[in-house]
């Protein structure tokens, strides 16, 4: 992965308002690979059930998605996210959002996103598309 790429994604992903928001750290970044993380705090991301919200899980995994999507230095955009949701996390868990790109095209990716808690539990699983537009990401 060119390195110039990678800082630019490191340094927009830091100063991203909606995962500055949610709390979501990039941890890790390579060639069609993300590691995010966030700590699942129930007092601003809970639903009307008390458990964590689908919409927070979602913003983790597609902060990993997004990450991982422009490694090659082009912009890519979702156009299908699938997720399925395995169990809820604890108060304070720390969550991680790890994205694999398993196949590319000129102009599509295919990702495989997994959510695990702190102790490697299975949080939610996603397959996510992405088009490749081909243009350079623009904060590069």
């Amino acid at each position: 992965m060119d390195q110039k790429v990678r800082e630019a994604i490191v340094n927009a992903a830091h100063q991203e308002p909606f995962a500055r928001l949610l709390g979501i750290e990039l941890l890790e970044l390579e060639a069609g690979y993300s590691r995010v993380g966030m700590v699942y705090d129930p007092s601003r991301q809970d639903n009307i059930y008390a458990r964590a919200h689908g919409g927070v899980l979602f913003g983790l995994i597609d902060e990993a998605f997004e990450t991982a999507g422009q490694t090659d230095g082009s912009v890519a955009v979702a156009l299908n996210v699938n997720v399925t949701y395995i169990a809820s996390p604890e108060p304070g868990d720390r969550l991680h959002a790890e994205a694999r790109r398993v196949a590319q095209t000129k102009r599509t990716a295919n990702y495989d996103i997994k959510v695990t808690d702190s102790g490697g539990r299975l949080i939610a699983v996603c397959q996510a598309l992405a088009y490749r537009t081909g243009k350079p990401i623009p904060f590069l």
